[in-house]
């Protein structure tokens, strides 16, 4: 007697496609949405697009009110040279904020590692000890910094804002509020117009390599992914198994480094030390950090953004005092600006979905 074979169960077809209903949308030939990357990704490239509008608009601008001297290769120059010195210390500030963190003290930082590496008994060992000098006292706050809010429980606000004080009063203890004049000719030779490599400042250079150095710490290495994880939920990266007081501490000695190397910018800039270096500069590179698009609460950073955000304020700067405006019409114009740039972000993003 023949055996007939078991059937087995029928599968069941799917008849979706059959039946004439829609894809799912989002996704390629029906396929799934994009994810929680692929919209941030989109989301930054809408906002770098955004801010490449804004300077380019900037430059029009500048073009058609000064077309002689603004779009002189020499006034690009300058441009690129002013930006380079805060550009590198807003570098370090998009590490610190996209951590969840603040740092106030980064201009009082710049002051006192720029009168320590030009004081006599420093320059007495050239260009090395000013080098030197100013990277490590940068380094050295940073981890002043670090210890205070990683390990101390300070609130990053209170405890950059004392080192703010304290850089400031020890910068104007060193200098007695003199100015201190650089006569290391091998640090002066760095600014002069023979040590351009084709055309492109030194410093616009060391600029250039900060920043990618930057954007592939925070994009293509484990650093970056820790430092966005602790500004995102610091507890869940502590349950992840990440050291959250180790990496705050890293993030502000990084920004204490950027410091130092601005510093040493900033001396071959002005030939000098002084204890009023790099006024203001921790509420330019924080607007250019915001405006790049990264949170300020923290958990997503951009490089790129920071850059076009510093090269954007720099380029305000340069048209008015090219048109001889004071510098009260300057601050309110550029606070408008600011404004307007953010909204035009954020219409972009809520046309394009995706805010």
């Amino acid at each position: 007697m023949t055996q007939q074979p078991v059937s087995s169960p029928r599968r069941a077809v799917p008849q979706q496609a059959s039946r004439g209903k829609r894809p799912v949308r989002g996704g390629p030939a029906g396929g799934r949405p994009p994810g929680p990357l692929a919209r941030l990704g989109r989301q930054a490239d809408v906002r770098n697009l955004s801010l490449l509008g804004v300077l380019a608009i900037l430059v029009a601008v500048g073009g058609v009110t000064e077309p002689d001297t603004f779009l002189a290769g020499s006034n690009l120059q300058l441009v690129l040279t002013q930006a380079s010195i805060i550009g590198v210390v807003t570098v370090g500030m998009t590490f610190v904020i996209a951590g969840g963190g603040i740092d106030l003290s980064v201009g009082a930082i710049v002051a006192l590692a720029s009168v320590w590496a030009t004081t006599v008994a420093t320059q007495e060992y050239g260009f090395t000890g000013i080098l030197f000098t100013a990277v490590v006292v940068g380094v050295g706050c940073g981890l002043v910094n670090g210890v205070l809010v990683a390990y101390g429980g300070m609130v990053p606000f209170i405890a950059t804002l004392a080192m703010l004080a304290s850089a400031r009063g020890l910068a104007l203890q060193i200098t007695d509020g003199r100015t201190q004049i650089v006569t290391v000719d091998a640090v002066l030779d760095l600014g002069a117009p023979g040590a351009y490599v084709l055309g492109i400042p030194p410093l616009v250079l060391v600029f250039g390599a900060v920043t990618v150095l930057g954007w592939l710490l925070l994009n293509r290495t484990t650093f970056g992914r820790r430092t966005l994880a602790v500004g995102g939920n610091a507890e869940a990266a502590r349950l992840a198994g990440i050291d959250i007081r180790r990496q705050r501490l890293y993030l502000y000695v990084l920004s204490g480094l950027c410091c130092g190397i601005a510093a040493f910018l900033l001396i071959i800039l002005s030939g000098s030390g002084q204890n009023t270096n790099g006024n203001l500069y921790e509420l330019d590179a924080i607007a250019a950090v915001i405006i790049g698009g990264t949170l300020l609460t923290g958990g997503r950073g951009t490089i790129v953004g920071s850059v076009l955000g510093v090269l954007i304020f720099t380029t305000i700067t340069n048209i008015f005092a090219l048109n001889n405006l004071q510098s009260d019409v300057q601050q309110i114009a550029k606070g408008a600006i600011i404004v307007a740039a953010v909204l035009l972000q954020h219409r972009t993003l809520r046309r394009t979905g995706g805010a």
